[in-house]
């Protein structure tokens, strides 16, 4: 039995892979990208549709999906993740001795890419200087004011250089709170990515030898193959697992039973800290910055209507 017409929500809504191209490559709901559709952008429609589901939370990895987005708002949120969520890293390093093989300069770097377990929150950021703000500050007291905190390396077993007998390092350092647009030393994310939802619909039925054929062009739980009154069916059993490697468009029996698409506003996110700060803790500052933001740019367009 033929399928009859999708509706205009479900079509604009999957990127669709074809065998040698992409069709409905929109990734935006700019309106009239869709003629014959009322696509404009509606509050009460965004805030039924939009929601956050957390998939898997572990130690320092956060995967979580956005769902009802445009995709350059995922973008901000993760360019954000990458270079505006601050932390603390080494910015100067005063080598007073260093006997072994690696360069001053080659060691400086090193010591500046080893994360800093230091909350970035209790720190202020480095502000222009006058002669009204210099001070002394007793060092004895830094102990009292940051007895509770430990403020040490993420990780014991970096390796920053190999001395020999009779070579050593002496190196003061001095830490700062920056953000990763700066440098990428400040960067909070070993990694911070997003990809859309795989999207795996079976245009008609297949059976038999063909099921096992299909299966075997997915990732391991994309399909799978059941066994009803001694037939075997090819069933999808978990989209979210298929790469889109595109596999199925090598199999002539195969590429017209199946359509590969991605649900064009689910947004599968993985966030992966250095360990400086937990995920989620780095998803809630993210989260911040770009309210600030909004927030700033209101405030533009209300100074630039009041002109």
């Amino acid at each position: 039995m033929a399928a009859g017409p999708e509706p205009m929500d479900l079509i604009r809504n999957r990127v669709v892979l074809k065998e040698f191209g992409i069709q409905n490559v929109h990734t935006t709901d700019f309106p009239g990208n869709y003629p014959g559709y009322d696509d404009t952008w509606n509050q009460r429609r965004f805030e039924e549709n939009f929601r956050v589901d957390i998939v898997r939370l572990e130690e320092d990895t956060l995967e979580f999906d956005m769902v009802g987005i445009d995709a350059a708002i995922a973008n901000a949120f993760r360019r954000i993740l990458l270079a505006e969520v601050p932390t603390m890293a080494v910015e100067k390093a005063f080598i007073y001795n260093n006997t072994s093989i690696v360069q001053d300069e080659i060691l400086a770097h090193r010591l500046g890419l080893i994360p800093i377990k230091a909350d970035p929150r209790l720190f202020e950021y480095r502000s222009t200087v006058y002669s009204k703000h210099m001070k002394w500050v007793p060092i004895g007291n830094q102990a009292d004011l940051f007895g509770q905190v430990d403020i040490r390396p993420v990780h014991d077993d970096i390796l920053i250089a190999q001395l020999r007998p009779g070579q050593e390092i002496d190196v003061m350092m001095h830490c700062v709170k920056g953000i990763g647009k700066d440098h990428a030393k400040f960067s909070p994310v070993a990694t911070a990515s997003y990809r859309l939802l795989p999207d795996i619909t079976l245009l008609s039925p297949v059976e038999g030898d063909l099921a096992e054929k299909l299966k075997c062009c997915f990732s391991p739980g994309v399909i799978e193959v059941q066994t009803v009154n001694g037939r075997k069916f090819a069933t999808v059993a978990n989209s979210r697992l298929d790469t889109c490697s595109r596999e199925i468009f090598r199999h002539d029996d195969l590429k017209n039973l199946v359509r590969l698409g991605r649900v064009r506003d689910h947004y599968i996110f993985s966030v992966e800290s250095t360990g400086i700060l937990l995920p989620e803790v780095l998803v809630s500052e993210a989260l911040k910055v770009l309210m600030t933001k909004c927030r700033r740019f209101l405030n533009e367009l209300d100074a630039v209507q009041m002109d």
